[in-house]
């Protein structure tokens, strides 16, 4: 597989640069994260080695398509890897922050049955390298507004490939700058994945797809409930709080006639109380493969309330992107169709 640019460790950019001295190497590596800079761009170093780390380090993704929507607010691009294979990110600009969602695979075993990532099936892990660049080339992108940050809510089970996105999550902290706290982990409920989160000493945060409180209804949302079910669940959710005595978040895509009942509501508020979770609700982003409408903004507002007279801290996320297909994976699989549309030579 190819080294790609941001897959080497100080250390062995270090080895690489072998003969150059140490504040050359640190010029380098810091150009390349926290300046997020190209080696073309690294004016301060000589013209035949930037030359040389542009051709031994080669970017890990090759841009295929971008698209934007809310007046240019959401920014989503599909990227090709060395190895053909599609991932996608998407940059947001809010009043506040800037936030990228990164992915940490090349699609998903996880098989989530509304989900347009899971439909496509699972390719391979991301590197460290191709991790961490997704951030720098939102980084790139965000000139006028510094990204603060990151979200592994792209493609792909981040806790599923926990090395090379645990060696991402540092670098991004240590040597880009983004704050732990600002760094957001997303799992459909991957429990030996959360028992080690909860060791590591970095306070990111922690986010639980979890989408319904009842296992016959997740069985068929998430086939993972029934590796790790509800009780399992909460009971690692309650060490995961003992450990790190950080606030867990609750996503909940909203999904007509399936999770937005009130039954649902019930079942929820049992789940999120004992945890003092928050919850945040999703309007559904429809994709082709899952037929079940999202809810309506009047069911949406009445879930809502009920979890809030339960005594659970709620809050309906803006869907953001819905025109440019921003559900995870639409973009690599619309892009998938046209490959194959191709005519044969």
């Amino acid at each position: 597989m190819v080294i790609t640019r941001y897959d080497l460790s100080r250390t062995e950019l270090a080895d690489l640069l072998e003969g150059e001295p140490n504040y050359r190497v640190d010029q380098v590596w810091e150009g390349l994260h926290s300046q997020h800079r190209d080696p073309a761009d690294l004016t301060n170093i000589p013209k035949k080695l930037r030359s040389a780390i542009e051709s031994l380090l080669p970017a890990a993704l090759t841009p295929l398509r971008e698209v934007s929507a809310d007046n240019g607010t959401t920014i989503k691009n599909l990227w090709q890897l060395s190895d053909g294979h599609l991932i996608e990110s998407v940059l947001m600009h809010y009043r506040d922050r800037s936030t990228v969602c990164v992915s940490s695979q090349a699609g998903c075993a996880m098989a989530c049955s509304f989900c347009a990532t899971g439909q496509v099936g699972f390719d391979r892990h991301l590197t460290t390298g191709e991790i961490v660049e997704q951030v720098i080339r939102a980084s790139q992108h965000s000139v006028d507004k510094r990204v603060s940050n990151v979200v592994f809510m792209g493609m792909g089970e981040p806790l599923a490939n926990f090395d090379n996105v645990w060696s991402a999550i540092e670098r991004i902290n240590t040597d880009i700058g983004i704050g732990a706290r600002k760094i957001t982990v997303s799992t459909v409920g991957i429990i030996p994945g959360i028992e080690r989160l909860s060791q590591q000493k970095l306070p990111v945060s922690l986010a639980v797809s979890l989408h319904s409180a009842n296992d016959k209804t997740r069985n068929h949302l998430a086939p993972i409930n029934r590796t790790y079910p509800l009780r399992k669940l909460a009971e690692c959710l309650q060490n995961y709080k003992r450990a790190r005595n950080r606030r867990i978040s609750f996503e909940w895509a909203m999904m007509s006639e399936v999770n937005d009942t009130d039954e649902a509501a019930r079942e929820l508020a049992a789940f999120a109380r004992p945890l003092n979770a928050h919850v945040n609700l999703i309007p559904l982003n429809p994709t082709p493969g899952y037929a079940t409408s999202p809810s309506g903004p009047e069911a949406i507002v009445h879930f809502r309330d009920l979890l809030d007279s339960f005594g659970v801290n709620t809050t309906i996320r803006s869907n953001r992107g819905t025109d440019i297909d921003a559900a995870c994976g639409q973009l690599r699989a619309e892009q998938a169709v046209a490959f194959s549309k191709r005519p044969k030579r």
